[in-house]
């Protein structure tokens, strides 16, 4: 073939980037009256999807496809994920390949809108909190506000110190309406969510595709969040204030978004039972003792805060946190009692609001709304019933907008409805229903058009609201599907706003002012730290379990199994048992060991204990690198696998052995990668103390006085040291230098010895409470026990004195937990030290 005919030959990329655009959006038909995202009013695309489209389209289905299989292997691997209410298991966060795109001079539009109404949300809470002038004026019904839930009577006349805010972060639900122009369908003030969802949402679609997401201008969202965190700060009174995120804990439907902007914003994730009032300040419970908290961003709904004041059968607040507030002496973002101004009520006096307080309409319309309180409204309502919905007054944000109108509803809910307007009208509202707009996915081989609903966030910040360049985007993933809260059928979308820096990607970044240097330890409450110290036992448990099955599989010392090693297997197989890792001490060596590593039945197996140290890390999220995460991921994946047929013991060992590389991958991360001043000692302590409580139990029942070669050999593999042993003793096995080796060389880093001598150290370099230069009841217990194995003798021990060890561990854990991790919701110091740094 000639060369002219060579490049006639050749493809054409041009043609097919072309080929492959027409393609994807041939059948893409937006819905008939509904404004759509792709398709402009006139018909052709948007200018802002025109050339996304064009720079995706450089890519190949299968490599989309495989781009966004590596994103969903990313988001599970590093734990993003959600949890639907009512639900026990946590989800993969459904992330979908397109962005959610708007031009830079609309989004200026929407962002001065939402900053609006922000500004009259935190005028209103203001006022009807205080003196109350809206209301004597007839511009806000009483009956509305006195009988809003949401309305918490104790905080009325509370200003908060500093700015006096309501509200620190406020977001608006959007979409476009019939004539294309944004319009709100939802306020939110009580807790608002999905904010970190957006900065995980960037996150992960920048990675997936860098060369689209960096030739376009996309505004950055580091700005936004700095901005946010100065607001914070500047609402305390001290220059460098504790600032601290207040979540429901891990069972939480959004706490992996929480554990998310702690770890970014350096904010200290707590829980209520984390945090005490004492002498009208309110402080964290950390393992230096009481530090004072002088900002709480709560992310539990406000009449949950404190059980004394407001709802006495809350669990996730702070008795006394109001009575602190009102003290000055801490600042609460959102102000419990926010909420009130969601509800759909004030929909329908926002308008006349906006005009009274700010002599200007409403830049983002909401919807038409009449609350059927007041009688001419009511009258409006009854006019057109048919055509309007019909929902509480004062909704929860669960149920803030509906698309069923009040004519399309079944006969019973029509008759309650009506008897509720008919008896109190003033608990409803009407408005007129919605028809979502429309955005482009990705269904495998094209595009098509999907309803969504986009929350705007905007932040108080020292120089005003500053709103988000971006958001947080539901999307349906099928057509009959409404995307009003993530479920089945909805996806999330990035919103990437295009045209904020002029092309400089430098005008983008924040100006941060220097923070001073600093080598102290960081705020560590108690409770964060007895989850560090029982996810590194439970991750040493789970290696004990490994190396039993596999020692069971492989043979004593990796021998073959004969009529002299019998006595060795049952051992084994005894201790599998007592340790809760099989039902049964009969039975072939590859049955047992798919109970010793993936039973679900099975309290003790390698399974179990890798699953409770990932619940423990769920509540450490903030604490633990991404790395961390997808070799826990990984080993919890392995773990959780089931074999499609009964295995054969070598791939059961193969599994074990697997299983052992990725545990080992874990304890070097927490080595080599968690900072020795947070809370690593806590990590190592916990797999210090279980290390050790093993080892004298393996010595207990393998190097017993009558004990085997194969015995002593099963006890070397067991504690992974059988290349100390063999490099030291040329002539096999002993029964006196293998307990040496394994209890009281203090150079083995698998001895009893080495573990202790850790222990010791990690408890001399921990904070004390007394103040009176004597060594603290777990101290002295690691001390007593580490003269005594420094003073032993190998051929004097017994497995009396292993188990007398044993004993002796697990009363310094548990000294250790009552010093370290006092519980309770009133548990405090009984030194009552109390550092106000």
């Amino acid at each position: 073939m000639s060369a002219a005919a060579s490049l006639a030959a050749a493809p054409d990329p041009d043609a097919e980037r072309a080929e492959r655009r027409a393609r994807w959006s041939a059948g893409y038909r937006p819905l008939p009256g509904v404004p759509d995202e792709l398709i402009g009013p006139d018909g052709t695309p948007r200018r802002a999807w025109d050339g996304f489209l064009d720079r995706l389209s450089a890519l190949a289905e299968e490599e989309i496809a495989a781009r966004l299989a590596a994103a969903e292997r990313h988001i599970h691997n590093t734990g993003i994920a959600y949890r639907v209410y009512g639900e026990a298991a946590e989800r993969d966060w459904p992330l979908g390949v397109l962005p959610l795109l708007i031009e830079g001079d609309e989004w200026a539009e929407i962002a001065a809108g939402v900053a609006q109404r922000a500004s009259l949300l935190e005028t209103i809470l203001a006022d009807l909190y205080g003196e109350a002038h809206l209301v004597a004026a007839g511009l806000i019904p009483a009956a509305a506000v006195a009988g809003s839930p949401e309305f918490l009577r104790p905080l009325h006349g509370v200003r908060q110190p500093g700015h006096g805010r309501q509200l620190h972060l406020y977001a608006a639900d959007l979409s476009r309406g019939p004539d294309g122009r944004w319009r709100v369908l939802a306020d939110r003030t009580q807790a608002p969510s999905g904010v970190g969802y957006a900065l995980e949402n960037r996150m992960v679609l920048a990675r997936a595709l860098p060369e689209v997401h960096g030739a376009l201008d996309v505004e950055r969202l580091a700005p936004f969040f700095q901005a946010f965190r100065d607001g914070l700060a500047a609402a305390a009174e001290r220059v460098e204030p504790r600032i601290g995120l207040l979540t429901s804990g891990p069972y939480g439907d959004t706490y992996v978004e929480q554990a998310v902007l702690a770890r970014y914003l350096g904010l200290a994730l707590v829980e209520g039972d984390d945090l005490l009032v004492q002498d009208g300040r309110l402080y964290v419970r950390t393992v230096a003792g009481l530090k004072r908290a002088d900002v709480l961003w709560r992310r539990v709904d406000g009449d949950y805060v404190d059980p004394l004041t407001l709802e006495p059968d809350s669990r996730l607040g702070v008795p006394g946190l109001v009575e602190a507030v009102k003290a000055g002496a801490c600042v609460i973002g959102n102000m419990p009692g926010a909420g009130l101004v969601e509800g759909g009520w004030l929909a329908a006096y926002l308008p006349r609001l906006a005009e009274h307080l700010f002599g200007q309409p409403l830049r983002l319309p909401g919807l038409a709304t009449w609350w059927c309180g007041d009688r001419a409204q009511r009258e409006a309502v009854l006019e057109r019933v048919e055509t309007l919905t019909l929902r509480p007054a004062a909704a929860p944000a669960q149920g803030a907008f509906t698309t069923r109108a009040f004519g399309a509803r079944d006969p019973e809910e029509t008759a309650r409805l009506l008897a509720v307007l008919r008896d109190r009208p003033g608990d409803l509202v009407a408005q007129e229903p919605v028809q979502l707009s429309t955005a482009p996915v990705w269904d495998g081989d094209g595009l098509v058009p999907r309803p969504f609903v986009l929350r705007v966030f905007a932040a108080a910040t020292p120089g005003g609201w500053q709103v988000m360049p971006g958001g947080f985007c539901r999307i349906s993933a099928q057509a009959d599907v409404q995307p009003l809260a993530m479920g089945a059928g909805v996806r999330a979308a990035d919103v990437w706003v295009l045209g904020g820096s002029d092309g400089d990607p430098a005008a983008a970044l924040p100006r941060l002012e220097q923070p001073s240097v600093r080598r102290v330890q960081g705020l560590l409450p108690s409770r964060a730290a007895d989850n560090l110290f029982w996810f590194g036992r439970y991750l040493e448990r789970a290696e004990a379990m490994l190396r039993l099955t596999s020692c069971l599989l492989s043979g004593a010392g990796g021998l073959a199994r004969s009529e002299a090693d019998l006595g060795t297997h049952a051992r084994l197989r005894n201790l599998l048992h007592s340790w809760g890792a099989v039902p049964t001490t009969l039975g072939p060596a590859a049955a047992l060991a798919a109970h010793a590593l993936s039973g679900r039945e099975a309290w003790g197996s390698a399974r179990a204990h890798v699953a409770a140290a990932r619940r423990n890390a769920a509540s450490l999220r903030e604490r633990l690198s991404l790395e961390t995460w997808r070799a826990l991921s990984a080993l919890h994946d392995l773990l959780e696998r089931p074999q499609s047929v009964p295995g054969s013991e070598a791939a059961w060992l193969d599994r074990a052995e697997r299983a052992l590389e990725l545990a080992a991958a874990l304890a070097g991360l927490a080595q080599e990668n968690m900072n020795r001043a947070g809370g690593w000692p806590f990590v190592d302590m916990g797999r210090r103390i279980e290390r050790a409580i093993n080892t004298c139990r393996f010595a207990e029942i393998f190097a017993a006085d009558e004990a085997s070669g194969d015995d002593l050999a099963t006890l070397l593999q067991l504690v992974d040291s059988r290349i100390s042993y063999g490099a030291r003793y040329l002539l096999g096995v002993a029964l006196a230098p293998v307990r040496d080796l394994v209890l009281l060389d203090p150079f083995n880093p698998r001895s009893v010895a080495f573990q202790v001598e850790r222990l010791a150290e990690h408890l001399d370099g921990l904070p004390a409470l007394r103040q009176d230069g004597l060594p603290e009841p777990p101290t002295r217990m690691v001390l007593r026990l580490a003269g005594e194995i420094a003073s032993a003798e190998a051929a004097a021990l017994s497995p009396a004195v292993a188990q007398d060890w044993e004993a002796r561990l697990w009363a310094i854990a548990e000294a250790a937990a009552a010093r370290y991790f006092p519980g309770g919701s009133d548990a405090a110091r009984p030194e009552r030290l109390v550092a106000l740094a």
